[in-house]
C-alpha cells in the first residue's frame, strides 16, 4: 500500500502536485487561522482527490476543530474523509492513530503544558498503532527550528520509543521537512512550506 504524506498546506494546497498512492495523510495546519471557509475550501479540495483513503488531523493553526461541538465538526467533514482526533482507524489491517496536541506555544490551538497535562494526549494512543501521526514531532527527531532550537515534545518522544510505530509523521516545524529512521521506526516530517510559508516541499511517499 503506497501513503502519500502531506503537512503545513495553510491554504495553499491547490498549489501541489500530489503523486499517485492508496493513502493520502496530512498532518495538520490545514489553514492560516482556522477560519470556517479557509477549512470548506480544503476540504473541497481533499475530498475530490483521486487517493482511495484521505486522512488528516487538525494543527495549532486550525482553531474551528477546537471551538466546534464534536456534532458539528462530523456533520462538516466528507463522508469520503477521514478525521482523527485524539482517534484511530484500521485501514487494511494498518492502525492509524492520529492527534493535533503540541507543546504550549502562545495559546495557540491544541497547545497544552508539557508534561502530566500534555501526557494524557498521548497515553489514549493503542499499543497496536503502526502508523502514528500528530501534528508536531517528538523531541530530537525533525524537531529543530531555523535557530537550531529543539522544540518537539520530550513526552511524545518517550511514548514512541515505548510503543514502536512502524511510522511517525508529524509537521509543524517547516525548516525540519524530512524524514529519519532510528530503532526501527521512520520519522517524518511532511510540512510541504518552508519557514518564510512558500510551497517548497514535495510530498513524502512510503510503502507497508
Amino acid at each position: 500500500m503506497k501513503f502519500v504524506v502531506i503537512s503545513d498546506t495553510h491554504g495553499q494546497h491547490a498549489g501541489l502536485k500530489l503523486p499517485k498512492g492508496d493513502v493520502l495523510m496530512h498532518a495538520g495546519d490545514i489553514s492560516s487561522r482556522g477560519k470556517r471557509d479557509e477549512v470548506l475550501d480544503f476540504l473541497n479540495w481533499f475530498k475530490e482527490l483521486p487517493h482511495k483513503y484521505k486522512i488528516f488531523i487538525a494543527g495549532n493553526h486550525d482553531f474551528l476543530f477546537e471551538d466546534l461541538p464534536e456534532e458539528e465538526i462530523k456533520a462538516m467533514i466528507p463522508d469520503n474523509v477521514i478525521y482523527l482526533c485524539d482517534s484511530g482507524v484500521s485501514i487494511e489491517n494498518i492502525k492509524i492513530w492520529g492527534s493535533p496536541v503540541t507543546p504550549w506555544f502562545f495559546d495557540w490551538a491544541f497547545n497544552r503544558q508539557r508534561g502530566t497535562e500534555i501526557a494524557k494526549h498521548w497515553n489514549l494512543i493503542p499499543n497496536d498503532t503502526d502508523i502514528l501521526i500528530t501534528h508536531g514531532p517528538v523531541f530530537d527527531k525533525l524537531d529543530r527550528t531555523i535557530h537550531g532550537e529543539r522544540v518537539g515534545c520530550i513526552d511524545l518522544l518517550k511514548k514512541v520509543e515505548h510503543l514502536r510505530p512502524k511510522i511517525f509523521i508529524c509537521g509543524h516545524i517547516h525548516e525540519a521537512y524530512g524524514t529519519q529512521e532510528q530503532n526501527g521506526i521512520k520519522y517524518i516530517n511532511a510540512s510541504v512550506l518552508d519557514e518564510r510559508y512558500r510551497l517548497k516541499n514535495q510530498p513524502l511517499v512510503f510503502e507497508m
